[in-house]
């Protein structure tokens, strides 16, 4: 949500998961694996998360999760609609992350995960949150949406190509950026992943699980 905003009567999170995100969740490694060795589990952070609908998503799929959102009633609504296992799983930070400090500085995560929102100030900070191996998936509206409806503000519509330069640092494995119908909306989205250096083998340095579908040489699954 944005700064100031209240909750409208739809409110964001409260949608059904993002298609782009459930196509492309499967990327996000579920752990790190070397010399057989678990290293860490994999956590996604929910970026502007409002109530939650992809935290839940990863949570159900067994990942730990952190979710920021300026709002306190939507965190807490993510926090009284979690069972207890799923809470001991999720770390719920309410944060203005627009006027404020970063509230995971220093943190990297297996999978980063942005939907209907944008600050330009900060994609540099999301783009660097995505661990070597992990997955930023970013989904917003775009320029052209000011014909169809809201968000109208420039300050809040994409430029053509501005996700693939602020990704310049990562491998790009899909972006789309026009039209798309049922709601009519400008959208553009980007998957990318920050690759993890390869052995002298050219094998990657880290395996990545419970996907194996995910990572093959240096091929990913479509």
């Amino acid at each position: 949500m944005k700064a100031g905003e209240s909750m409208p009567e739809k409110s964001h999170g409260s949608e059904a998961v993002s298609a782009w995100v459930a196509r492309w969740a499967h990327l996000v490694p579920g752990c790190y694996v070397a010399g057989g060795r678990v290293l860490d589990v994999a956590c996604v952070l929910d970026v502007a998360c409002g109530l939650g609908r992809h935290s839940h998503y990863f949570l159900q799929q067994n990942y730990l999760v952190a979710s920021v959102d300026i709002a306190q009633a939507a965190i807490d609504s993510i926090a009284n609609s979690l069972s207890e296992e799923q809470f001991a799983n999720a770390e719920l930070v309410v944060a203005d992350i627009e006027n404020g400090p970063w509230p995971f500085a220093g943190r990297q995560f297996a999978g980063v995960v942005v939907t209907n929102y944008l600050w330009r100030a900060l994609l540099p900070t999301i783009v660097q949150s995505v661990a070597p191996g992990g997955v930023l998936i970013y989904e917003t509206f775009a320029t052209g949406n000011e014909t169809v409806g809201k968000p109208s503000r420039h300050d809040f519509l994409l430029q053509p190509g501005e996700l693939l330069r602020a990704c310049a640092g990562l491998r790009v494995v899909a972006y789309e950026d026009g039209f798309s119908a049922n709601p009519d909306r400008f959208v553009q989205r980007i998957v990318a992943v920050n690759e993890v250096p390869k052995a002298s083998n050219g094998a990657p340095m880290h395996q990545k699980s419970p996907h194996p579908a995910s990572i093959s040489a240096a091929r990913y699954a479509l």
